[in-house]
Protein backbone atom coordinates (compact mmCIF):
# COMPACT_ATOMS: atom_id res chain seq x y z
CA UNK A 1 0.00 0.00 0.00
CA UNK A 2 1.46 3.12 -0.98
CA UNK A 3 1.74 6.04 1.98
CA UNK A 4 2.06 9.52 1.24
CA UNK A 5 2.50 12.97 3.50
CA UNK A 6 1.55 16.18 2.61
CA UNK A 7 4.27 18.82 3.16
CA UNK A 8 3.98 22.30 2.57
CA UNK A 9 5.46 22.59 -0.84
CA UNK A 10 5.07 18.91 -2.86
CA UNK A 11 3.46 15.56 -1.53
CA UNK A 12 5.92 12.67 -1.05
CA UNK A 13 5.03 8.97 -1.26
CA UNK A 14 6.85 5.80 -0.42
CA UNK A 15 5.80 2.31 -0.97
CA UNK A 16 6.84 0.03 1.71
CA UNK A 17 8.90 -2.71 1.44
CA UNK A 18 6.97 -6.14 1.06
CA UNK A 19 7.50 -9.30 2.49
CA UNK A 20 9.79 -8.57 5.18
CA UNK A 21 12.68 -11.28 3.56
CA UNK A 22 15.45 -10.84 5.83
CA UNK A 23 15.86 -10.71 9.10
CA UNK A 24 18.46 -9.43 11.41
CA UNK A 25 18.42 -11.27 14.19
CA UNK A 26 21.06 -9.64 16.54
CA UNK A 27 23.39 -6.31 17.15
CA UNK A 28 25.39 -6.10 13.89
CA UNK A 29 23.13 -8.87 12.09
CA UNK A 30 25.29 -12.40 13.16
CA UNK A 31 28.02 -14.06 15.49
CA UNK A 32 30.32 -12.92 13.86
CA UNK A 33 28.93 -8.99 13.89
CA UNK A 34 30.59 -8.17 10.55
CA UNK A 35 27.55 -5.85 10.36
CA UNK A 36 27.03 -6.82 6.68
CA UNK A 37 23.80 -6.97 4.77
CA UNK A 38 24.35 -9.04 1.71
CA UNK A 39 21.24 -8.82 0.14
CA UNK A 40 19.83 -5.70 0.51
CA UNK A 41 18.80 -4.38 -3.22
CA UNK A 42 16.18 -1.58 -2.78
CA UNK A 43 18.38 1.05 -1.18
CA UNK A 44 21.08 2.29 -3.76
CA UNK A 45 23.56 4.88 -4.37
CA UNK A 46 21.28 6.15 -7.04
CA UNK A 47 17.84 6.76 -4.38
CA UNK A 48 19.53 7.25 -1.11
CA UNK A 49 19.05 10.77 -1.08
CA UNK A 50 15.49 9.92 -1.32
CA UNK A 51 15.57 8.28 2.20
CA UNK A 52 12.86 10.23 4.24
CA UNK A 53 10.74 9.08 7.37
CA UNK A 54 8.20 6.75 6.97
CA UNK A 55 7.10 6.16 10.63
CA UNK A 56 8.48 6.58 14.12
CA UNK A 57 7.88 3.87 17.23
CA UNK A 58 7.22 5.55 20.26
CA UNK A 59 8.73 4.58 24.00
CA UNK A 60 9.27 5.73 27.11
CA UNK A 61 12.54 7.16 27.12
CA UNK A 62 15.97 7.52 24.84
CA UNK A 63 17.12 4.99 23.05
CA UNK A 64 20.86 4.96 23.92
CA UNK A 65 23.12 2.04 22.35
CA UNK A 66 20.25 -0.49 22.04
CA UNK A 67 20.43 -1.27 18.54
CA UNK A 68 17.38 -3.26 16.70
CA UNK A 69 16.72 -6.67 15.98
CA UNK A 70 14.09 -7.55 13.46
CA UNK A 71 12.62 -11.34 12.68
CA UNK A 72 9.57 -12.09 11.04
CA UNK A 73 8.00 -8.91 10.23
CA UNK A 74 8.86 -7.16 13.68
CA UNK A 75 11.12 -4.90 15.32
CA UNK A 76 12.94 -5.21 18.84
CA UNK A 77 14.59 -2.75 20.55
CA UNK A 78 15.30 -1.70 24.07
CA UNK A 79 15.02 1.88 26.06
CA UNK A 80 16.26 3.83 29.05
CA UNK A 81 12.85 3.03 30.27
CA UNK A 82 14.21 -0.37 31.05
CA UNK A 83 11.76 -2.08 28.86
CA UNK A 84 11.92 -4.10 25.59
CA UNK A 85 9.75 -3.13 22.88
CA UNK A 86 8.45 -4.84 19.83
CA UNK A 87 6.87 -3.37 17.04
CA UNK A 88 5.31 -4.55 13.12
CA UNK A 89 8.49 -3.89 11.39
CA UNK A 90 5.56 -2.54 8.42
CA UNK A 91 4.93 0.11 10.69
CA UNK A 92 1.32 0.92 11.31
CA UNK A 93 -0.23 2.74 9.10
CA UNK A 94 0.28 6.05 10.38
CA UNK A 95 3.28 8.54 11.69
CA UNK A 96 3.62 7.41 14.84
CA UNK A 97 3.44 3.50 16.17
CA UNK A 98 3.02 2.06 19.60
CA UNK A 99 4.51 -1.34 20.41
CA UNK A 100 2.79 -4.24 19.59
CA UNK A 101 3.64 -5.28 23.25
CA UNK A 102 6.95 -4.58 26.05
CA UNK A 103 8.23 -6.25 28.86
CA UNK A 104 9.92 -4.53 31.49
CA UNK A 105 12.99 -5.12 33.39
CA UNK A 106 14.45 -3.69 36.94
CA UNK A 107 16.87 -0.83 35.17
CA UNK A 108 17.57 0.71 32.27
CA UNK A 109 18.50 -0.94 29.17
CA UNK A 110 21.47 -0.02 26.58
CA UNK A 111 21.93 -3.85 25.56
CA UNK A 112 20.51 -4.85 22.26
CA UNK A 113 18.33 -7.79 21.73
CA UNK A 114 19.03 -11.59 20.44
CA UNK A 115 16.26 -13.04 18.79
CA UNK A 116 16.51 -17.08 18.38
CA UNK A 117 14.44 -19.76 18.25
CA UNK A 118 11.53 -18.05 19.49
CA UNK A 119 13.06 -16.23 22.21
CA UNK A 120 14.43 -12.71 22.65
CA UNK A 121 17.16 -12.11 24.82
CA UNK A 122 18.44 -8.78 26.35
CA UNK A 123 20.65 -7.52 29.30
CA UNK A 124 19.73 -5.30 31.39
CA UNK A 125 21.55 -3.10 34.20
CA UNK A 126 19.29 -4.44 36.60
CA UNK A 127 22.34 -7.33 36.55
CA UNK A 128 20.30 -9.64 34.88
CA UNK A 129 19.70 -11.20 31.43
CA UNK A 130 15.94 -11.64 30.26
CA UNK A 131 14.70 -14.22 27.89
CA UNK A 132 11.23 -13.24 26.57
CA UNK A 133 8.80 -14.64 24.03
CA UNK A 134 9.28 -13.47 21.03
CA UNK A 135 5.71 -13.65 19.39
CA UNK A 136 4.62 -12.13 22.97
CA UNK A 137 1.95 -13.48 25.19
CA UNK A 138 -1.65 -11.56 23.51
CA UNK A 139 -1.02 -8.67 26.16
CA UNK A 140 0.43 -5.54 25.88
CA UNK A 141 3.40 -6.16 28.77
CA UNK A 142 4.86 -9.29 28.83
CA UNK A 143 6.83 -11.28 31.52
CA UNK A 144 10.33 -12.92 30.73
CA UNK A 145 9.98 -16.65 30.18
CA UNK A 146 13.38 -16.24 32.60
CA UNK A 147 16.34 -13.96 33.75
CA UNK A 148 19.55 -14.76 34.80
CA UNK A 149 21.52 -13.29 37.40
CA UNK A 150 24.76 -11.44 36.92
CA UNK A 151 27.24 -9.79 39.70
CA UNK A 152 26.78 -6.50 37.79
CA UNK A 153 24.97 -4.67 35.07
CA UNK A 154 24.87 -5.70 31.68
CA UNK A 155 25.40 -2.64 29.78
CA UNK A 156 26.41 -2.05 26.66
CA UNK A 157 26.83 -5.84 26.00
CA UNK A 158 24.64 -7.52 23.71
CA UNK A 159 23.58 -11.34 23.26
CA UNK A 160 24.68 -13.77 20.79
CA UNK A 161 22.91 -16.96 20.91
CA UNK A 162 25.69 -19.87 19.41
CA UNK A 163 24.44 -23.81 19.64
CA UNK A 164 22.54 -23.66 23.06
CA UNK A 165 24.36 -21.26 24.87
CA UNK A 166 23.66 -17.55 25.16
CA UNK A 167 26.60 -15.50 25.84
CA UNK A 168 26.92 -11.92 27.38
CA UNK A 169 29.23 -9.33 29.31
CA UNK A 170 28.40 -8.03 32.36
CA UNK A 171 30.62 -5.12 34.39
CA UNK A 172 31.54 -7.43 36.63
CA UNK A 173 34.16 -8.28 34.45
CA UNK A 174 33.03 -12.23 33.26
CA UNK A 175 31.89 -13.10 30.43
CA UNK A 176 28.73 -15.28 30.85
CA UNK A 177 27.04 -18.47 29.09
CA UNK A 178 23.66 -19.10 29.84
CA UNK A 179 21.70 -21.97 28.83
CA UNK A 180 19.23 -20.64 25.72
CA UNK A 181 16.70 -23.17 26.43
CA UNK A 182 16.40 -21.81 30.10
CA UNK A 183 16.53 -24.37 32.95
CA UNK A 184 12.57 -24.80 33.82
CA UNK A 185 12.43 -22.17 36.66
CA UNK A 186 12.48 -18.45 36.78
CA UNK A 187 15.57 -17.98 37.28
CA UNK A 188 18.75 -19.67 35.64
CA UNK A 189 22.37 -19.85 36.28
CA UNK A 190 24.88 -19.68 33.81
CA UNK A 191 26.85 -22.55 32.37
CA UNK A 192 29.87 -21.62 32.77
CA UNK A 193 31.97 -17.78 32.96
CA UNK A 194 34.93 -16.56 32.01
CA UNK A 195 36.77 -13.91 34.34
CA UNK A 196 38.86 -10.47 32.34
CA UNK A 197 40.07 -8.19 33.97
CA UNK A 198 37.78 -5.08 34.04
CA UNK A 199 34.48 -4.24 33.59
CA UNK A 200 32.81 -5.70 30.37
CA UNK A 201 30.87 -3.38 27.86
CA UNK A 202 31.82 -4.69 24.59
CA UNK A 203 29.20 -7.60 23.11
CA UNK A 204 30.63 -10.92 22.35
CA UNK A 205 30.82 -11.88 18.57
CA UNK A 206 31.24 -15.98 17.46
CA UNK A 207 32.66 -17.81 14.75
CA UNK A 208 34.35 -21.21 14.38
CA UNK A 209 33.96 -22.44 17.94
CA UNK A 210 35.67 -19.41 19.78
CA UNK A 211 33.97 -16.70 21.37
CA UNK A 212 35.55 -12.96 21.13
CA UNK A 213 34.80 -10.36 23.73
CA UNK A 214 36.35 -7.08 24.56
CA UNK A 215 37.40 -5.75 28.17
CA UNK A 216 37.68 -2.52 29.84
CA UNK A 217 41.58 -3.95 30.65
CA UNK A 218 42.61 -3.30 27.14
CA UNK A 219 42.59 -7.09 26.20
CA UNK A 220 40.87 -8.76 23.40
CA UNK A 221 39.41 -12.35 25.31
CA UNK A 222 39.35 -15.22 23.29
CA UNK A 223 37.23 -18.54 24.72
CA UNK A 224 35.94 -21.74 23.63
CA UNK A 225 32.36 -21.67 22.68
CA UNK A 226 31.56 -25.29 24.23
CA UNK A 227 32.83 -24.39 27.64
CA UNK A 228 35.83 -25.96 29.47
CA UNK A 229 33.88 -28.76 31.53
CA UNK A 230 34.24 -26.33 34.52
CA UNK A 231 32.14 -23.82 35.88
CA UNK A 232 35.22 -21.43 35.26
CA UNK A 233 36.56 -21.30 32.19
CA UNK A 234 40.42 -19.75 30.89
CA UNK A 235 40.88 -17.63 27.36
CA UNK A 236 42.25 -19.56 24.53
CA UNK A 237 44.30 -16.67 24.18
CA UNK A 238 44.28 -12.94 24.72
CA UNK A 239 45.44 -10.02 22.66
CA UNK A 240 46.62 -6.63 24.17
CA UNK A 241 45.87 -3.65 23.18
CA UNK A 242 47.42 0.19 24.10
CA UNK A 243 43.79 1.67 25.88
CA UNK A 244 40.82 0.15 27.60
CA UNK A 245 38.16 -1.47 25.04
CA UNK A 246 34.93 -0.04 26.05
CA UNK A 247 31.87 -0.58 24.03
CA UNK A 248 33.66 -1.87 20.44
CA UNK A 249 32.85 -5.20 19.48
CA UNK A 250 34.68 -7.52 17.69
CA UNK A 251 34.16 -7.88 13.96
CA UNK A 252 35.59 -11.55 12.79
CA UNK A 253 36.36 -12.08 8.97
CA UNK A 254 39.26 -13.38 6.66
CA UNK A 255 40.80 -15.09 9.78
CA UNK A 256 41.13 -11.74 11.99
CA UNK A 257 39.34 -10.71 15.04
CA UNK A 258 39.14 -6.52 14.17
CA UNK A 259 38.22 -4.47 17.30
CA UNK A 260 39.24 -0.76 18.45
CA UNK A 261 40.67 0.76 21.46
CA UNK A 262 40.79 3.82 23.73
CA UNK A 263 43.60 4.41 22.14
CA UNK A 264 42.74 5.34 18.85
CA UNK A 265 43.36 2.59 17.15
CA UNK A 266 41.88 -0.35 15.28
CA UNK A 267 43.08 -3.93 15.96
CA UNK A 268 43.80 -6.74 13.42
CA UNK A 269 44.67 -9.79 15.57
CA UNK A 270 44.72 -13.56 14.30
CA UNK A 271 41.22 -15.19 14.46
CA UNK A 272 43.21 -18.52 15.55
CA UNK A 273 45.35 -17.16 18.21
CA UNK A 274 49.19 -17.31 17.76
CA UNK A 275 50.71 -20.76 19.59
CA UNK A 276 50.72 -18.32 22.45
CA UNK A 277 48.57 -17.37 25.42
CA UNK A 278 49.10 -13.79 24.28
CA UNK A 279 48.85 -12.66 20.59
CA UNK A 280 50.21 -9.26 18.80
CA UNK A 281 48.09 -7.96 16.37
CA UNK A 282 48.60 -8.33 12.86
CA UNK A 283 48.04 -4.98 11.94
CA UNK A 284 46.87 -1.85 13.71
CA UNK A 285 45.04 1.40 12.13
CA UNK A 286 45.43 4.98 13.45
CA UNK A 287 42.43 6.99 14.01
CA UNK A 288 42.44 10.48 15.63
CA UNK A 289 40.93 9.70 18.92
CA UNK A 290 39.26 7.00 21.01
CA UNK A 291 37.25 4.56 19.58
CA UNK A 292 34.20 3.39 20.94
CA UNK A 293 32.36 2.04 17.39
CA UNK A 294 32.54 -1.82 16.83
CA UNK A 295 33.61 -2.76 13.32
CA UNK A 296 32.08 -3.58 9.92
CA UNK A 297 33.69 -5.63 7.49
CA UNK A 298 32.72 -5.83 3.77
CA UNK A 299 34.42 -6.07 0.13
CA UNK A 300 37.59 -5.92 1.51
CA UNK A 301 37.23 -2.99 3.64
CA UNK A 302 36.54 -2.66 7.56
CA UNK A 303 35.23 0.75 8.85
CA UNK A 304 34.66 1.91 12.10
CA UNK A 305 33.59 5.48 14.04
CA UNK A 306 35.88 7.40 16.57
CA UNK A 307 35.52 10.41 18.99
CA UNK A 308 37.22 12.41 16.58
CA UNK A 309 34.00 12.76 14.82
CA UNK A 310 34.91 10.72 11.74
CA UNK A 311 34.05 7.31 9.81
CA UNK A 312 37.44 5.67 9.27
CA UNK A 313 37.82 2.68 6.24
CA UNK A 314 40.85 0.56 6.46
CA UNK A 315 41.66 -2.39 3.81
CA UNK A 316 40.43 -5.35 5.83
CA UNK A 317 43.87 -7.37 4.76
CA UNK A 318 46.15 -4.84 6.26
CA UNK A 319 48.90 -2.89 3.94
CA UNK A 320 51.58 -4.70 4.22
CA UNK A 321 52.82 -3.03 7.40
CA UNK A 322 51.93 -2.88 10.94
CA UNK A 323 50.37 0.10 11.54
CA UNK A 324 48.33 1.56 8.20
CA UNK A 325 46.67 4.42 7.35
CA UNK A 326 43.06 4.88 6.61
CA UNK A 327 41.91 5.13 3.01
CA UNK A 328 39.25 7.15 3.35
CA UNK A 329 37.59 9.55 6.49
CA UNK A 330 33.80 10.36 6.41
CA UNK A 331 32.80 13.29 8.32
CA UNK A 332 29.19 14.86 8.47
CA UNK A 333 28.50 17.94 6.48
CA UNK A 334 27.23 20.52 8.90
CA UNK A 335 27.85 20.04 12.87
CA UNK A 336 30.29 17.38 13.98
CA UNK A 337 30.49 14.86 17.08
CA UNK A 338 31.43 11.69 18.20
CA UNK A 339 30.62 8.12 16.49
CA UNK A 340 30.04 5.98 18.87
CA UNK A 341 27.63 3.56 16.78
CA UNK A 342 28.72 0.85 14.76
CA UNK A 343 28.30 1.17 10.88
CA UNK A 344 26.44 -1.38 9.05
CA UNK A 345 27.41 -1.82 4.94
CA UNK A 346 24.45 -2.65 2.58
CA UNK A 347 24.36 -2.78 -0.93
CA UNK A 348 27.47 -0.61 -1.53
CA UNK A 349 26.62 1.73 1.00
CA UNK A 350 27.83 2.49 4.93
CA UNK A 351 25.42 3.51 7.62
CA UNK A 352 26.53 5.15 11.33
CA UNK A 353 24.82 6.77 13.77
CA UNK A 354 26.56 10.21 14.74
CA UNK A 355 26.11 12.31 17.81
CA UNK A 356 24.61 15.03 16.34
CA UNK A 357 21.32 13.40 15.77
CA UNK A 358 21.72 11.73 12.26
CA UNK A 359 22.55 8.89 10.88
CA UNK A 360 25.39 9.10 8.10
CA UNK A 361 25.20 7.24 4.77
CA UNK A 362 28.57 6.68 2.79
CA UNK A 363 29.36 5.56 -0.43
CA UNK A 364 30.96 2.23 0.65
CA UNK A 365 34.33 2.82 -2.04
CA UNK A 366 34.29 6.59 -0.86
CA UNK A 367 34.81 8.99 -2.97
CA UNK A 368 38.51 9.50 -4.29
CA UNK A 369 39.61 11.45 -2.01
CA UNK A 370 41.50 11.55 1.57
CA UNK A 371 38.05 12.83 3.19
CA UNK A 372 34.40 11.82 2.07
CA UNK A 373 30.97 13.34 2.77
CA UNK A 374 28.27 11.25 3.32
CA UNK A 375 25.58 10.69 0.35
CA UNK A 376 22.76 11.97 2.82
CA UNK A 377 22.07 12.46 6.35
CA UNK A 378 18.78 10.92 7.95
CA UNK A 379 17.92 13.45 10.83
CA UNK A 380 16.02 12.55 14.29
CA UNK A 381 13.70 15.07 15.93
CA UNK A 382 14.97 17.15 18.98
CA UNK A 383 17.79 14.33 19.99
CA UNK A 384 21.45 14.33 19.27
CA UNK A 385 22.16 11.07 20.86
CA UNK A 386 22.15 8.39 18.24
CA UNK A 387 24.51 5.62 19.65
CA UNK A 388 22.01 2.78 18.08
CA UNK A 389 23.71 1.12 15.06
CA UNK A 390 21.48 1.54 11.85
CA UNK A 391 19.98 -1.94 10.75
CA UNK A 392 19.20 -1.81 6.86
CA UNK A 393 16.18 -4.43 5.40
CA UNK A 394 14.19 -5.25 3.28
CA UNK A 395 14.73 -1.47 2.03
CA UNK A 396 14.23 0.39 5.30
CA UNK A 397 16.55 1.77 7.64
CA UNK A 398 15.37 1.64 11.34
CA UNK A 399 17.48 2.76 14.74
CA UNK A 400 16.79 4.05 18.01
CA UNK A 401 17.11 7.80 19.49
CA UNK A 402 14.63 9.93 21.05
CA UNK A 403 12.18 13.32 20.16
CA UNK A 404 13.24 15.02 23.54
CA UNK A 405 10.34 17.83 22.90
CA UNK A 406 7.23 14.79 22.43
CA UNK A 407 6.73 12.50 25.49
CA UNK A 408 6.96 9.88 25.86
CA UNK A 409 10.39 10.41 23.77
CA UNK A 410 12.13 6.92 23.45
CA UNK A 411 11.77 6.63 19.07
CA UNK A 412 12.56 4.18 16.74
CA UNK A 413 13.23 5.91 13.65
CA UNK A 414 12.25 4.18 10.38
CA UNK A 415 13.27 6.23 6.68
CA UNK A 416 12.26 4.29 3.26
CA UNK A 417 13.41 5.70 -0.22
CA UNK A 418 10.29 7.73 -1.97
CA UNK A 419 8.80 6.32 -4.75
Amino acid sequence: MRKCVLLPILLLCWIPAVGQTLNWPMLKGQPSRVSLNPVEKTISKSNAQELTQSWVGVMGDLVDFSSPAIVNGVVYIGSFDGKLYAFDANGCGQSSCSPLWSGATGNDITSSPAVANGVVYIGSADHNLYAFPAAGCGETECSPLWKGPTGQGILESSPVVFKGNVFVGGFDGKLYAFPAAGCGQATCQPRWTATTGGPIESSPAVLNGVVYIGSNDGKLYAFAAQGCGASSCQPLWTGKTGGAIFESTPAVANGLVYIGSFDSKLYAFPANGCASSSCSPVWTGQTGSAIESGPAVAGGIVYVGADDDLLYAFPAKGCGSTSCSPLWRGEAVGEQAAIVSSPTVANGLVYVGENDGMVLVFDAKGCGSSICLPLTQLLTQNEQIVSSSPVVVNGTVYFGSADELSAPIGRLYVFQPLR
